[in-house]
């Protein structure tokens, strides 16, 4: 490692340190996180601002998944290049700007384009902070990067509740201006014990995934593509439950505070999902776990179809969250499995960006069906049918990773 100054320090793989700049990094993303969730309790106040329909007030949400995909490669270059505080540094501000910006803005399309900017300052802790954060750890590395992905989740479980009670008594401008501006207080200071870097520990790690490389049936740019094939699948399904399920419930008259309720439980449950899978991760590897996550969100997605109680949704959201809470820090498993640490931020940053198209095209077009159709049914069912497309990239992975080690034995 080397210190901001510039001196060696010890080792510090898999340390007391390794494990300190790991809690530092869930604070960060769970303060930082809410950039991913707050539109989804906003939305029906917005709605009813401008008086829009369904698919015109998704648009933000929209914005916030293209921000924070286009944010995500830029910050894992950063991230590659200076260390994690620099993109948390200018993510911070991004976020702040964009949160005051959303609260002072006229029109709907100005709402969206500065829901963009905060997607973009949101975005470096995320992915980045997980790329960060395996570069510190050996042994441990499935459980860590999943901790570090697990302060998103947290976000969700946390701050909805939060955003609907001020919104309720404040009302949503006044609840962006106040989100801005605590972000901007909480994270600058935490970025600080951010600053230190890891410098000449990768040659072990660069061998490792060279060989792993080299086992593989398919080359880098195959497997690059096939992981955003993938990605915008899995995200496409995983945005119907997640962006609309607060307004799902107003329309089923359980009112919006229910449907916060819902969203926090999911995401709640989704945090244990992420920690279980970095330990599944760490035996049975990225592809697997990816695959299991996908299966088991289908099941969850099939069940929405027939079950819509209120005792029912709640229990369909916990279990939705328990079941793909794993799945995108998978991915980052996968990229430090076949990938060299040197460009790991920038090849997960692709992945992500993938990822959270697919959450932007999921929850726009959840909406357009709704609206086109009268109800969430049809969305559901093609949540499913993208679902099965990551379900299949992974199979025919996993057949083909097996394959090839025979092959080579014979």
């Amino acid at each position: 490692m080397t210190s901001p100054t510039g001196a060696e320090a010890p080792q510090v793989i898999d340390s007391p340190t390794a494990w300190l700049r790991l809690a530092v990094a869930v604070a960060i993303s769970t303060i930082g996180g809410v950039g991913m969730w707050s539109f989804m309790v906003a939305l029906p106040a917005i709605q009813s601002d401008f008086g829009a329909s369904r698919a015109e007030a998704s648009l933000p949400f929209t914005f916030v998944m293209l921000g924070f995909a286009g944010g995500g490669v830029l910050m894992g270059r950063l991230a590659d290049r200076f260390g994690i505080a620099v993109p948390l540094g200018i993510g911070t501000l991004t976020l702040t700007t964009g949160y005051i910006a959303a609260a002072w803005s006229p029109s709907l399309w100005l709402v969206a384009l500065a829901h963009g900017l905060i997607g973009i300052g949101c975005s470096a802790s995320f992915g980045p902070m997980m790329t960060d954060i395996s570069h510190w750890f050996l042994r441990r590395r499935g459980i860590a990067v999943a901790l570090a992905a697990v302060g998103n989740y947290t976000a969700g479980a946390i701050w909805p509740p939060v955003v609907q009670h001020f919104i309720s008594t404040s009302g949503w401008r006044a609840t962006h201006i106040g989100i801005g501006l605590f972000c901007l207080v909480t994270i600058m200071p935490l970025v600080y014990a951010m600053r230190a870097r890891i410098e000449g520990q990768h040659a072990e790690t660069d061998n490792a995934a060279a060989r792993r490389q080299a086992e593989a049936p398919f080359s880098p740019l195959t497997l690059q593509i096939l992981l955003c094939i993938a990605g915008v699948g899995c995200c496409v399904a995983m945005a119907m439950p997640q962006v609309h399920i607060v307004a799902y419930c107003g329309d089923l008259g359980y009112g919006v505070a229910r449907g916060a309720e819902m969203l926090s439980i999911m995401l709640g449950f989704g945090i244990i999902s992420r920690i279980a899978s970095g330990f599944v991760a760490d035996r049975i590897g990225g592809v697997r776990t990816l695959l299991l996550g996908s299966v088991l969100q289908g099941v969850a997605l099939f069940l929405y179809l027939w079950f819509d109680g209120l005792i029912s949704l709640y229990v369909i959201s916990a279990l939705f969250g328990l079941f793909q809470g794993g799945i995108v820090p998978s991915y980052a498993i996968i990229v430090r499995e076949y990938f060299s640490p040197r460009e790991a931020g920038t090849r997960l940053g692709l992945v992500l960006m993938a990822t959270l198209i697919g959450m932007a095209l999921g929850g726009w077009m959840s909406g357009l069906i709704f609206d086109l159709t009268g109800s969430y049914r049809a969305a559901f069912l093609n949540g499913l049918g993208w679902n099965l497309v990551n379900v299949s990239i992974m199979t025919w992975l996993l057949q083909r990773s097996r394959r090839r080690p025979a092959l080579a034995t014979a």
